[in-house]
């Protein structure tokens, strides 16, 4: 089997954007969250988010006048691929056959031009407001609306950008199975990888659903902390107190390589990617299940890909969302596939301090995993204050760690009942 390292990373994250950034706020314990400033929120459920702060995608890579009209989803992925690339040592490097580079993107929907629709339906709302007038509707949209807002509204059309503006001729792939999404990508990219269809794959992903149809869906599922006086201890995945997760913004993107090529040309090596397990719950739209079915037959699969026992495992970089049931059932999938060495088994969830990021969380939390094995210094769970009786593991609580990792691992458990684990692995 061909061995896949990773060479390169980049982010853009509510803590920071760059790996380096992200890693270091988390060590320290910091908290992203913070009133909603991307439109006026006062007046849902919940008034506060997880977001990028001062992103201008002028300051990140050169032709962002092309990009104006794309949404955030767009603009954080070409930002964080760029700072991937050039990580890697790949950005202009006219010696690697541009053919033999792929993409592979979990991301989600993208923007939604929310001031010309709210214009259009008022435009087509009498005062009375008891009757619709489609025809004032359609004049008004079909005036302010622009053919670009439909395509970026399309998963795809995040991953089509990378391809065209950084020149990877490779496969192009997109999925989008919800919070597992980017994880996905970065197992199927993997097996890509693995079967020589490529060399080189950049996969990641991006999302932002910070916006009135985002926020007002998640509220009406009840999912969101309802915490609006402190938002920063919001987001307490594994307390008895959680109340629902933060929503977060961002984009991760990893450089995936095959060993012998990367060495071929000199690259630095971060890791080894060796495990990937994906399953079904088959079980509800939106709830895992409760015993953690689908999450435990993952986290044996991934582990079994990677040829590694339980005890060979030095960190887990837990879902951990803050919700009742993820919490709950993440803990029990643990102990059925670890046994006693579930509570000897150090774990932290990083949604605690960067909100929970949707279709990118998974990348983001792999890049954790890696900078923990390069660092030795894992990072906690903020916002521990009142154990569990159901959630009884080690879940580094409120303060960060210093233990060499050798292996890392990274689960992703998405609504849908979507599980992805990918194991990360020094590199010797």
């Amino acid at each position: 089997m061909r061995r896949i390292v990773i060479t390169g990373m980049g982010a853009i994250t509510p803590l920071g954007n760059s790996p380096k950034e992200l890693y270091s706020n988390q060590l320290e314990g910091k908290s992203g969250a913070g009133p909603i400033f991307r439109f006026d929120a006062k007046t849902f459920p919940t008034t506060f988010a997880s977001q990028v702060k001062g992103f201008d995608l002028a300051q990140h890579i050169q032709g962002s006048e092309a990009f104006t009209q794309c949404g955030l989803n767009t603009k954080f992925a070409l930002a964080a691929a760029r700072y991937a690339l050039e990580d890697a040592g790949l950005l202009q490097n006219s010696k690697v056959n541009r053919e033999r580079i792929g993409v592979y993107l979990g991301s989600g929907e993208g923007s939604h031009d929310f001031p010309n629709l709210s214009a259009a339906l008022a435009a087509g709302t009498p005062e009375s407001g008891f009757k619709v007038d489609p025809v004032a509707f359609w004049k008004s949209a079909l005036a302010t609306f622009g053919p670009q807002h439909e395509y970026e509204m399309e998963m795809h059309t995040t991953s089509g950008r990378l391809a065209n503006y950084f020149d990877l001729q490779g496969p192009n792939y997109t999925c989008q199975t919800a919070c597992a999404a980017s994880g996905q990508a970065i197992g199927e990219a993997l097996e890509l990888l693995r079967r020589g269809d490529c060399d080189i794959m950049i996969s990641g992903g991006s999302h932002s659903m910070i916006h009135p149809f985002g926020v007002s869906g998640f509220n009406l599922l009840t999912t969101l902390s309802l915490r609006n006086h402190e938002p920063t201890k919001a987001s307490r995945p594994f307390d008895l107190n959680r109340d629902g997760f933060v929503l977060g913004e961002g984009a991760g993107m990893i450089v995936m390589e095959e060993l012998e090529h990367a060495q071929a040309r000199g690259a630095h090596i971060y890791a080894e990617l060796v495990g990937y397990g994906t399953t079904a719950d088959a079980y509800r739209v939106t709830d895992s299940h409760p015993d953690g079915r689908g999450a435990a037959e993952c986290l044996r699969l991934a582990l079994q890909d990677a040829g590694l026992k339980p005890e060979d495992v030095d960190y887990i970089n837990a879902h951990g969302t803050s919700t009742q049931v993820n919490d709950r059932a993440e803990t029990i999938a643990i102990k059925h596939v670890f046994g006693e060495q579930a509570y000897k088994t150090p774990i932290s969830s990083s949604k605690s301090m960067l909100g929970h990021l949707i279709c990118a969380a998974g990348v983001v939390e792999m890049i954790t995993c890696v900078m923990t094995i390069q660092n030795g210094v894992m990072p906690p769970t903020i916002n521990y204050e009142t154990p569990d009786p159901d959630c009884d593991l080690d879940y580094i609580p409120n303060t960060a760690r210093e233990k060499k990792v050798n292996v890392a691992v990274s689960n992703s458990f998405g609504f849908g009942g979507q599980n992805v684990s990918l194991v990360v692995k020094r590199f010797q």
